[in-house]
């Protein structure tokens, strides 16, 4: 199997079809696996993915796909050249597009911007009582995005003042093995943003649930304002992290500091400690790594 782009949907696919014994490439446009994530996590994704035997091209396009034959040949352009890929199948991963088309937008005057259905804080449309939600507007393709639009949008609806939703404190979780969670900004974004930073990480190596488990491969990595201890951004790979984000998404709700995780006792032995003893190796206060 080729599949084509490494975003959430690509990854997870790969993982699958691969611990089912089918021999996976995976082909990225840009330079790095999972692109969005931080490049810290998309490098140790990269590293367990080739160890679960899954080829990885980087830096690569398809150019086109033959099906005319038995199974498909992909040509791929890459950085030394133009390869051709023999494979059963091509899964095209390559982005979700909104199904708005012919369902009477136009007719009712609804603005739409580049495939989506433009609202405001409220989930409204340009036209009074019309609201939209999910995949459809611009905000992130997720479950529980949506879920907390329709919410809004509902009490809005009913005459209430909903709070705003916070589109840079939303959860993102890929369900492949080792799995990955993060939230708010990268490690890079914080730069870009002006931001003069604190980094700190855990490596699951060094916890003692994770050896019991064998669960040893990923780490929680943390990033703070080293100005005033602003929570910027969590980002973590490895077994049941997806379980573990929401105490960040929480934290940075609350406006917590680094100072207040650290104050914070974490249960011991935990997986969800490795973000208090990431939060101490940013600060230089670690003594269990």
């Amino acid at each position: 199997m080729i599949v084509v782009g490494s975003g959430a949907i690509g990854v997870e696919f790969a993982y699958f079809y691969n611990s089912m014994g089918t021999k996976v490439t995976i082909v990225e446009f840009l330079p790095r696996i999972v692109p969005v994530e931080d490049e810290d996590i998309s490098k140790e994704l990269e590293k367990q993915y080739k160890k679960q035997g899954i080829e990885i091209m980087t830096n690569s396009e398809v150019l086109s796909v033959d099906t005319s034959g038995n199974g498909v040949k992909a040509k791929v352009k890459t950085a030394t050249g133009e390869v051709t890929l023999e494979a059963d199948v091509v899964l095209s991963a390559v982005g979700v597009v909104a199904n708005i088309e012919n369902i009477g937008l136009e007719e009712l005057g609804i603005k739409t911007e580049k495939g989506k259905i433009i609202v405001d804080a409220n989930g409204q449309t340009n036209v009074a009582g019309i609201y939209a939600i999910g995949d459809c507007t611009p905000g992130q393709a997720l479950a529980h995005v949506a879920s907390k639009e329709g919410i809004n949008a509902a009490e809005h609806l009913s005459g209430h003042k909903p709070e705003p939703i916070d589109y840079n404190n939303i959860p993102g979780c890929t369900y492949c093995t080792p799995e990955i969670a993060s939230v708010g900004y990268t490690e890079k974004a914080a730069k870009d943003a002006g931001y003069e930073i604190k980094v700190g990480k855990f490596p699951f190596v060094a916890s003692g649930k994770a050896v019991a488990g064998g669960a040893t491969d990923g780490f929680v990595k943390v990033i703070y304002d080293a100005k005033y201890g602003e929570f910027l951004g969590c980002h973590m790979i490895g077994t049941n992290v997806t379980e573990i984000i929401a105490e960040a998404v929480v934290a940075r709700k609350l406006e917590t500091t680094a100072h207040e995780i650290l104050n914070a006792i974490h249960p011991h032995p935990t997986m969800s400690e490795g973000l208090k003893e990431a939060t101490a190796a940013a600060y230089g206060e670690a003594i269990d790594i």
